[in-house]
């Protein structure tokens, strides 16, 4: 080979590199050839490698942090309801570490527009900004307790999914008048404080989870306040399709819950 061949590893090292020279990069098993005919599409090369160390890192697998889905009697949860647990319990456990996944999303944006590779483009209402004041605040934020899930809260979550996933609509209240608070009592009883979460659009625990962290367009940041709120320690997830958005996923807190 001309040049030479040069195997780079995360981050990578771009020294004395020159015209002629083959670059590979391996990434899950599959390995990049990419061939520096001049020091100009250098700048390609580098815009390659920044767009698949930012897909590795959604694509990359959930660390099992507290809970993992597999010990706890939890067969009442699908694979990804169990991942979502994950990864609140890793954005709670971690959350300087779970703001490096921010970074990497926060280079998808131009303006206000949300660029993934393969996706439509997505006008978000705040932008990078909101991204990044996310990043602000998980920098600072000190590391949580786990919460752990429950039947009749997820069963709760569920009766939201089953009211809203053949119509267009979202919200907190159900068609049939409910609050949240009346869906989870119906399984069990709760004290202390309760939440609900809803995401739409995505089928993705990571997605699912940063788009509720980044918050965008909530001037409160509430659902990013009941991730994080110290005193939970019960969860429930149910997710689904919605007619509208897809894709739905509802998440119920408690801070502690007994089941009927």
């Amino acid at each position: 080979m001309p040049g030479g061949c040069l195997f780079l590893e995360w981050p990578g090292k771009f020294k004395n590199l020159k015209a002629g020279t083959i670059i590979a990069l391996q990434i899950h098993g599959y390995r990049i050839i990419y061939n520096l005919i001049n020091m100009k599409n250098l700048k390609n090369y580098l815009f390659i490698l920044l767009l698949l160390k930012t897909l590795n890192v959604f694509s990359a697998p959930h660390d099992a942090v507290g809970f993992t889905g597999k010990d706890e009697g939890s067969g009442y949860l699908s694979e990804l309801e169990r991942e979502v647990v994950a990864e609140l319990n890793l954005a709670r456990s971690q959350p300087a570490r779970y703001a490096d996944f921010l970074i990497a999303y926060s280079k998808l944006f131009v303006g206000r527009e949300l660029r993934e590779p393969g996706e439509v483009t997505v006008l978000t209402t705040e932008g990078k900004s909101a991204v990044l004041e996310a990043i602000r605040f998980l920098k600072i934020q000190k590391s949580l307790s786990s919460v752990t899930p429950s039947k009749g809260m997820s069963q709760a979550a569920d009766d939201m999914v089953w009211m809203q996933e053949n119509s267009s609509q979202v919200g907190h209240t159900g068609r049939d008048g409910s609050k949240f608070s009346d869906r989870i009592s119906r399984y069990g009883t709760w004290s202390g404080s309760c939440a609900e979460n809803i995401d739409y659009g995505y089928n993705s625990a990571r997605k699912i989870v940063m788009a509720l962290i980044i918050d965008d367009g909530v001037k409160n940041r509430g659902h990013r306040r009941s991730i994080f709120n110290p005193g939970f320690r019960r969860v429930g997830v149910a997710c689904g399709n919605h007619q509208s958005y897809r894709y739905m996923c509802v998440i119920e807190f408690a801070s502690s819950y007994t089941e009927k």
